[in-house]
């Protein structure tokens, strides 16, 4: 069920509708943009994304570590996750940085043990979080949950269900009033 407060917000300050469609991340096509970051700038009002995405998951019962995901997208709410649920967070760089320690995942160290929450804020494929999700194993921690603040499309849950996580979309195109996204191909 969409939480209304979460709609409206997500309705007045980041859903856009053009004239011409855009390309997402995706490589779909859309005349409904929705910009979370744009959405969720002023703390309350990611806070609210927040609170919310923690309180789907335990209620759920699963339990995290850590939250985070692919930079950008999930940086602010790996970080409002973080504060809400006193958890530690971090950032999956889409390539290791080239100076300094040459990381590819900034914030909390990820290992063997560690419990993750992957984020993302907008989803159409799932494609970004794979990403990240291949990062995350690579260090011997352990996906226990996904979550978004809106999922585009109907792919996204296929790809989570086939890796056995846990699938948590706070909204859908749906609860937006628009169209689902159909990935290219």
């Amino acid at each position: 069920m969409a939480d209304a407060a979460l709609t409206h917000i997500i309705q007045r300050q980041g859903l856009r509708r053009l004239d011409q469609p855009v390309e997402l991340a995706s490589g779909a096509l859309s005349t409904d943009f929705i910009d979370v970051k744009l959405a969720l700038c002023r703390w309350a009002d990611l806070e609210t994304a927040c609170r919310a995405i923690v309180e789907r998951v335990r209620t759920a019962g699963i339990e995290f570590d850590a939250a985070g995901g692919m930079t950008m997208g999930a940086d602010p709410l790996a970080v409002g996750i973080a504060a809400v649920a006193d958890c530690c967070w971090f950032s999956v760089r889409k390539a290791p940085k080239k100076r300094g320690t040459e990381q590819l995942i900034e914030g909390t160290p990820l290992a063997k043990g560690h419990r993750v929450l992957l984020l993302e804020d907008a989803t159409t494929t799932g494609g970004s979080a794979q990403r990240a999700y291949q990062a995350i194993g690579d260090t011997g921690a352990e996906v226990v949950a996904a979550a978004t603040v809106v999922d585009r499309g109907d792919t996204a849950r296929g790809r989570y269900e086939a890796l056995g996580v846990p699938y948590f979309p706070l909204l859908t195109y749906a609860d937006l009033g628009i169209d689902p996204v159909v990935p290219p191909g």
